[in-house]
């Protein structure tokens, strides 16, 4: 069976499968049907699947073009029928893997998809999981299923972990030249997983693993989320000392070894830095180990949307207002810069908090016209001189690109920045609050911009 399977991996035979086409399935699908296999896309929403065959993108990082292309040679079909799986000769798992209310692993998409190929699996096919999860997920959950169909993993059918590493909006790093790791259930897995990540992919990083693989895509984020903590916590440090962490942090940055420059904000946002390292902490909670480090950095950033909102609140009532009945206008809810991307968004915490103070909040984000929150759909509105004129705050969540910096100061009366995003800007008639620069007792004449 795998002298088989590599056989048509090599030659570009094999059916290639992706589960889920999203922010990271469908860049996925597109590699794999540019370097010649034909792909199947299943995804339950007939919405995606209809638009997709319509050669039209719903993710920013694949252009329609591209869709469009590989529909038009048949390289490229996109599905709702479960059935068609049966077709595939490997397939990659590429669906959602949020926490529970209790901040607990949902695994309902990873068995909901491990079901449906357990229906369709046959003798040949090689299944890799890419969702983010906690480790043993592949082999404790994954495994058992597919072997009480009688297939023997690592001799009838192979099953492999390989973490998505997906960046929206990065232009440099993407799916085809960002490094691959791969793990699988036995070495066989590997090998074969390896393979057919090699054929698209321009580095595979093979581990020892499907338990290694999963733990290096936790250690990432884990890593990511405990440097941002840190860092969000010396924000916290300089603006009770009144210094300026941003000064801070670029005059360390200078230091060409030992250092890696992280930057302050509002929260953090996206589906892996707020979540992955729960899947850790949980796992290691089974094991009566508590994650002391993980916990504390997780606290650390999900106090930052408060601690924005506690600054408005001062800025306002330096202005003798209240946030209760104030006009507030948030720039950007998308989790970071120059993406649609909404999930985690710390902007959504920001705009809770507010409303629940009182606040009348509107928003601006250049990519997110419109968005729906607890079923209430919600639209931006324009960026313009009376929208910034007649708000009693601006508070920059998100620092796109495209938006006029110079511009929204030279309008607005009071500017919250939680990005250092108007460091830059001349001097205007907006009192500047930033994230972190002087301590509890400033005078406003120390808070005007400078």
């Amino acid at each position: 069976m795998k002298e088989q399977l590599l056989s048509r991996i090599s030659d570009r035979t094999a059916i290639v499968g992706v589960v889920g086409l999203g922010y990271v399935g469908l860049p996925l699908a597109m590699e794999f049907a540019k370097a010649g296999f034909t792909v199947i896309g299943y995804d339950v929403s007939e919405r995606t699947v209809t638009q997709l065959m319509a050669g039209n993108s719903h993710i920013r990082d694949v252009p329609s073009a591209d869709v469009a292309e590989q529909v038009a040679a048949g390289r490229f079909i996109a599905t709702a029928e479960e059935g068609r799986l049966r077709e595939c000769d490997a397939i990659s798992i590429a669906v959602p893997t949020p926490l529970s209310k209790t901040r607990d692993p949902d695994m309902s998409y990873v068995q909901a998809a491990t079901e449906a190929i357990a229906r369709n699996c046959r003798p040949g096919m090689l299944i890799v999981l890419e969702s983010t999860t906690y480790p043993g997920t592949t082999r404790e959950v994954m495994q058992p299923r597919i072997e009480e169909k009688g297939l023997t993993v690592g001799r009838d059918v192979f099953l492999a972990f390989s973490p998505e590493r997906v960046d929206p909006g990065n232009t440099k790093w993407h799916t085809k030249n960002t490094p691959k790791v791969v793990g699988g259930v036995t070495p066989e897995c590997v090998e074969v997983a390896t393979a057919l990540y090699g054929a698209c992919i321009d580095t595979v990083v093979p581990v020892s693993s499907a338990e290694a693989a999963e733990l290096v895509k936790l250690l990432e984020n884990t890593f990511r989320a405990v440097n941002i903590g840190l860092v969000n916590e010396m924000a916290i440090v300089c603006d009770k000392l009144g210094v300026n962490v941003w000064e801070v942090i670029d005059a360390a940055a200078t230091k060409p070894f030992g250092f890696m420059k992280f930057t302050p904000g509002p929260g953090i946002g996206g589906h892996c830095i707020p979540l992955d390292p729960h899947y850790l902490a949980w796992k290691m909670r089974t094991l009566n180990y508590k994650t002391r480090f993980i916990d504390l950095a997780s606290e650390i950033n999900s106090e930052m949307p408060e601690y924005v909102v506690r600054k408005v609140a001062r800025a306002l009532n330096q202005d003798r207002k209240a946030v209760n009945g104030s006009r507030i206008l948030v720039l950007g809810v998308a989790y970071k810069k120059d993406i649609d991307d909404m999930r985690e968004s710390p902007a959504l915490d920001v705009i809770r908090l507010l409303e629940e103070r009182g606040g009348e909040v509107e928003y601006h984000d250049p990519f997110v016209p419109k968005f729906r929150e607890e079923g209430h759909e919600v639209s931006g509105v324009p960026l313009t001189a009376e929208a910034l004129s007649r708000a009693d705050a601006v508070v920059i969540v998100t620092d796109h690109s495209t938006v006029d910096y110079q511009f929204v100061v030279d309008h607005a009366q009071l500017v919250i920045d939680t990005r250092n995003t108007t460091a830059g800007t001349q001097p205007s008639k907006a009192r500047i609050v930033p994230l972190s620069k002087l301590g509890e007792g400033a005078t406003e004449g120390e808070l005007a911009h400078t």
